[in-house]
């Protein structure tokens, strides 16, 4: 299967620079994966597309600031780093712009030396294992020094930085938020427990596979990078007991999709565990859990295109995109949202 099987063209004009003054009044296209039937609600409509007894998965990941500019000692030119893993401690991965100034073992500084970061080796990929230096505790210091890193196609700055973060973020780490979520209040939230639906959430922590372009001809050829998970044994029995009382596992974006699918067993139950998971889904993928998907509109030959295509059908996907444009629904983070069901 090509790359360029899953390009659509998109106005730049519906790239959505900001969210919506009210999360659940998103616009909501939603999709029939079985006749490819479409519908146009809000998205507070999402309570009558769910059922009791069906699970809505959730992923609690926080963002941080983990966007970084400093400079090499006695220079002026500006160096960007953006954390994307912590490793262990105080060694992170990084995606650095400009790379070919940072190489092991220089050192960037950070406000005027208040953080330092010594460059310990440069990964496949190109992007930089690193160690930082610091007095105090570094969540402080990143919070003082670093920037929400918003991505690129986002011109417009962000006035309240909370709305690139869900209502229920939780565990910080991430460098992108799971923006599926960005979605839900927390009235929205309650009205859906009410109704008799459970709530599950687990942790993923965005990484560079959300940054990363699909550069391959055939798509199989791609590799995704690696990011950490973490599903509790109390997220994994409110799963489990849902799947056997015959309710549906919705998974609230591609990142709690890939975690779930990464987790799963063959007869289609969860374990807690945590580790760190490279799946790739694309068409012709098998799903073992997740039976519907709650989602943002992706870029055009992304991984995340590929994925939803795999749930929903490539015709159906490509098709639903088409009457989003038509429709003038808005695009990527900070966009509308979709529910394949």
């Amino acid at each position: 299967m090509k790359t360029k099987d899953f390009y659509y063209d998109l106005p730049e004009g519906l790239i959505a620079q900001h969210p919506v003054l009210n999360r659940e009044e998103s616009r909501l296209l939603i999709l029939d994966n079985e006749t490819g039937n479409i519908e146009h609600k809000k998205f507070k409509n999402i309570i009558d597309y769910l059922d009791e007894g069906d699970c809505l998965v959730l992923n609690d990941t926080r963002v941080i600031p983990a966007r970084l500019f400093g400079n090499r000692e006695g220079k002026d030119e500006k160096i960007e780093f953006l954390l994307l893993n912590n490793i262990e401690g105080d060694r992170w991965e990084t995606l650095v712009k400009p790379g070919k100034k940072v190489k092991p073992p220089r050192k960037i500084y950070f406000g005027d030396g208040l953080l330092i970061a010594e460059v310990l080796s440069i990964e496949e990929g190109g992007t930089r294992i690193v160690e930082f230096h610091y007095d105090g505790i570094f969540q402080e210091i990143l919070d003082k020094l670093g920037e929400m890193p918003l991505p690129p196609y986002i011109k417009e700055k962000l006035k309240d930085k909370e709305r690139y973060q869900t209502v229920y973020s939780r565990c910080e780490g991430s460098a992108a938020a799971p923006t599926a979520g960005l979605h839900f209040t927390k009235d929205l939230l309650n009205r859906i427990r009410d109704k008799g639906i459970k709530t599950a959430f687990l942790t993923l922590h965005v990484g560079l596979g959300t940054f990363r372009p699909v550069k391959v001809d055939n798509i199989e050829e791609h590799h995704m990078h690696s990011e950490y998970y973490e599903v509790s044994k109390e997220a994994a029995d409110i799963i489990n007991k849902a799947k056997m009382e015959s309710g549906r596992i919705i998974s609230v974006g591609t990142t709690s999709t890939r975690t779930l699918e990464t987790i799963a067993t063959s007869d289609g139950k969860v374990l807690p565990q945590k580790g760190w998971t490279d799946i790739f889904i694309y068409p012709g993928y098998d799903f073992k859990i997740v039976d519907g998907l709650i989602t943002n509109f992706h870029l055009p030959e992304s991984t995340l295109l590929m994925l939803v295509s795999a749930l929903a059908g490539k015709d159906n996907i490509m098709n639903a995109y088409k009457i989003a444009v038509e429709k003038k629904y808005r695009f990527f983070s900070f966009g509308d949202a979709m529910f394949i069901k």
